[in-house]
């Protein structure tokens, strides 16, 4: 068994869990935040069985796509040291970051 711990933006937090129940897996939702613009983050936990794993990753990745923002000056680019906003700048954002960790044991108690 696995678990997949999943980082995605909150926008696509419900389009990603809507297809993930509709394909029969159950997650466990997180609010977290971090990342280059300090914006919302959703951290789902979904238990998988290792064959399952290639077709979640799937279900994220359709669901989860990488698209670009505009930022302005007054922005939060502090994270980047000497970055500065003075003029507007496309950058990333979206997407879903995927750690996949093996499980010992799964308990519903």
């Amino acid at each position: 068994m696995k678990l997949l711990l999943t980082i995605v933006q909150d926008a696509d937090v419900g389009k990603l869990e809507q297809a993930l129940r509709e394909q029969g897996h159950q997650s466990t939702k997180l609010a977290s935040t971090g990342g280059f613009l300090r914006e919302g983050n959703t951290t789902l936990l979904i238990g998988v069985e290792d064959r399952d794993v290639s077709s979640v990753k799937e279900i994220i990745h359709a669901n989860c796509r990488e698209r670009t923002k505009v930022v302005t000056a007054g922005s939060p680019l502090h994270a980047v040291e000497g970055a500065f906003a003075s003029q507007p700048m496309e950058v990333p954002v979206g997407g879903a970051i995927v750690f996949v960790l093996a499980v010992e044991s799964f308990d519903r108690l």
